[in-house]
């Protein structure tokens, strides 16, 4: 991956340079699905935090849960979710841009006074689309995604997931620049496109892809 193309993934539309990752352990909690799909985005959550070195834990003493991860059909659920309207600010006029939109995810981050993520909430209205995804598919998307503050223009064009067979891994220079991006080194929050290159510099071939 070159310098640049790093840089994008953390420039947004408005040319402003964004970076963070996780300023604490992930505590995560996932509603609406069966006991064989929690396994699916558990493992792919280990997984992910594995590949970064990033630890887990079972609760974060000021929130609880700091991962929510919500699977739903309709948009009119969340409001009905006791106690989120405390945690997701102006959720009800933001479910009605979600309607409008025809949205079918939606990522809210929460972060700490210095920048890092300290919660991240994942919304995914299972519709047609997002229903024709396999869970392992779609469970690694997703965590990918909520570990990092990725530019809002992202993998618009390109996944961050490749097939091998008949297995769904990480693309490996994404693996790499997880584990660049985690590097204890490296700060935690950065707002310089100078933080890109010394990403780059830190982007080796992936050991093993998750």
């Amino acid at each position: 991956m070159r310098t640049e193309e790093t840089e994008a993934l953390f420039t947004r539309s408005d040319g402003s340079y964004a970076f963070a990752r996780w300023g604490r352990p992930v505590a995560p909690v996932v509603f609406g699905v069966t006991d064989e799909t929690l396994s699916v985005v558990k493992g792919a959550l280990e997984a992910v935090m594995a590949l970064c070195g990033h630890q887990m834990a079972e609760t974060d003493p000021e929130l609880g849960s700091n991962m929510m991860i919500f699977f739903f059909r309709e948009w009119d659920e969340l409001p009905e979710v006791p106690g989120l309207d405390r945690l997701i600010h102006d959720l009800g006029p933001l479910v009605a841009r979600l309607k409008e939109a025809d949205a079918n995810q939606y990522r809210v981050f929460h972060f700490d006074a210095a920048g890092a993520i300290k919660a991240c909430f994942v919304f995914l209205r299972m519709d047609e689309n997002l229903g024709a995804v396999p869970a392992e598919t779609l469970a690694l998307s997703q965590i990918v995604q909520s570990v990092l503050l990725w530019s809002d223009t992202a993998f618009r064009k390109t996944s961050p997931l490749a097939v091998s067979g008949d297995r769904t891994i990480l693309r490996p220079a994404i693996a790499a620049l997880l584990r660049a991006a985690y590097d204890p080194v490296m700060p935690a929050v950065a707002n310089d496109p100078s933080h890109a290159l010394r990403l780059s510099a830190r982007l080796q071939a992936p050991r093993q892809a998750c």
